[in-house]
């Protein structure tokens, strides 16, 4: 238990069925993989058709945070140990997700180091 916990990054989101006004949602998240100071965590989006009774996982997300201290520093995450056959799948891929987290971050500095933050019309 910590007392504040922040996103990193919005890893993905697909969607991947549209969601209507005659539908339930239930939205089911839990922590797939820890880092060193970070933790995935997973969400998947179940939708039921009221009148059917149709249930279809509409949409899923991977997003990334960070616990903090009450001095706002990262600290360590215990590491997880994943009990159902759907957390193991997910656990399984998730070192391989924090590489390519970091590949996409690393890439994302570099983009960052060429943007300008000067406002549209004070450029010359």
């Amino acid at each position: 238990r910590v007392k504040e916990c922040v996103t990193a990054s919005t890893d993905s989101v697909e969607f991947l069925y549209p969601i209507t006004q005659s539908d339930s949602v239930c939205i089911e998240s839990y922590v797939v993989y820890t880092g060193e100071k970070s933790m995935e965590v997973f969400c998947k989006v179940i939708s039921e058709d009221m009148i059917t009774a149709e249930r279809k996982i509409a949409a899923l997300a991977f997003l990334t945070f960070v616990a903090l201290d009450e001095n706002k520093k990262p600290i360590k995450i215990p590491k997880i140990s994943p009990q159902s056959k759907e957390e193991k799948l997910l656990f399984m891929d998730g070192e391989e997700r924090a590489k390519m987290l970091k590949i996409k971050r690393s890439q994302t500095k570099n983009i960052i180091d060429s943007l300008d933050i000067n406002k549209p019309w004070e450029l010359e």
